[in-house]
């Protein structure tokens, strides 16, 4: 049985195994069919009785050499050929299974075949076309296990719907939704960018990019923290007001583990890489805590707080803070009791405690405070307001 050689062939295949990650098997099998493709097309053409034709082709998986078999249905040898693509005389079958018998199907090997430059043109074709899908495909299975992970990539060019991120073999969309208002982007600038879906397209994947994720702040923290990325610290809640603050609670079953402090590392040198990754985000790591009203208290950190009190039916807490503290909890413009109200998933109003005081709250809520003394400073800074008016 002759082979036909394709060295070339065979190069080819092994550059893209090994660079471009395409399964071989699905690479020999786009070979296989294109030859199969050609080679009906050749002996079709002369087939002027038109008989369905037994064709096989074999690829070597290793050396890409191919061989042709045609299947002929065994006739006696005092029996004249119809077609030669379709029959052969017995004692020529025999050179080739000689257990065959009459009417037994055996596959003759092609020994010579001159499939001309058009034919050779079109399996080529095929095989291309076909190593191309199996190119796309490959990237998007390998894309769709990144996805939902966080990805380093150079921005491309600008876009009317947004960025466009160079990933290496291909280029995700950071879209104008996904893009944090406050950062801008040059040519070339290296970014983080969160995955967020891949779908698959004709053309190829499509990487939906994102920095406004608050799971792109997650997946840096996985990056740098061994127990947030072994799943010995675990986030239970995040908010995230892109480019300005993220606030992100954390729990740990093991007691000899400090939550908060394996996700900020020595210094803070593990938190501050992140920071760094998104442009100087602020970024709150508290702990978890069931008790909703110790929630809320370590959610409104920074600040310290005097009271709070709870009501689980309206899911709404009421915290009273040190009259110096009430901006610091509040935040500016409101974000840092917005983004404690998001993460604890309760309401949150905010009174100071001359606020709590001078509306009977404090009374009603138990607040200890000493009047008298309370009494005297306000009568202080009333006195203290009526000497600066002017007449």
């Amino acid at each position: 049985m002759e082979q036909f050689n394709n060295r070339e062939l065979k190069d080819a295949l092994d550059m893209l195994e090994r660079e471009k990650k395409i399964d071989r098997n699905a690479m020999i099998d786009a070979i296989r069919l294109a030859l199969e493709t050609a080679c009906r097309d050749y002996f079709n053409k002369n087939n002027k009785e038109h008989v369905p034709i037994d064709l096989n082709v074999v690829v070597d998986k290793d050396t890409c050499n191919y061989a042709i078999f045609l299947g002929k249905e065994v006739i006696p040898d005092n029996e004249d050929i119809i077609s030669d693509l379709t029959e052969v005389k017995l004692g020529e079958a025999r050179k080739y299974d000689q257990s065959c018998n009459e009417s037994d199907i055996v596959y003759i090997p092609v020994e010579d075949i001159n499939f001309g430059h058009i034919l050779t043109q079109k399996a080529k074709g095929i095989i291309i076309q076909k190593l191309r899908e199996q190119e796309k495909n490959s990237l998007y299975l390998d894309f769709k296990a990144k996805e939902h992970t966080v990805v380093e990539g150079n921005v491309r060019k600008q876009l009317k719907e947004g960025l466009s991120i160079n990933l290496g073999p291909i280029d995700g969309l950071l879209l104008n939704q996904n893009k944090v208002k406050e950062e801008r982007y040059n040519l070339d600038d290296r970014i983080y960018v969160y995955i967020e879906s891949v779908e698959e397209q004709a053309k190829g994947p499509k990487v939906i990019l994102s920095r406004t994720s608050p799971y792109l702040v997650v997946k840096l923290l996985e990056r740098e923290s061994e127990e947030l990325r072994e799943g010995i610290v675990e986030v239970v809640d995040i908010a995230r007001e892109a480019g300005i603050r993220t606030k992100l609670s954390v729990k740990t079953k093991d007691s000899t583990i400090d939550a908060v402090g394996s996700l900020l590392g020595v210094n803070s040198i593990r938190i501050n890489s992140v920071v760094d990754k998104l442009n100087g985000e602020k970024i709150d790591v508290i702990n978890y805590d069931e008790d909703i009203s110790k929630y809320v208290e370590n959610a409104i950190s920074p600040a310290k707080t005097s009271a709070i009190v709870v009501d689980e039916e309206t899911k709404s807490t009421l915290v009273i803070v040190p009259d110096y503290q009430l901006s610091l909890a509040i935040g500016k413009e409101g974000q840092n009791a917005r983004l404690a109200a998001k993460l604890t998933n309760y309401k949150i109003d905010i009174k100071s405690e001359s606020q709590a005081i001078e509306s009977g709250l404090a009374d009603q809520i138990g607040l200890s405070y000493d009047k008298e003394k309370y009494l005297q400073e306000k009568a202080m800074k009333e006195a203290e307001a009526e000497e600066h008016i002017e007449y």
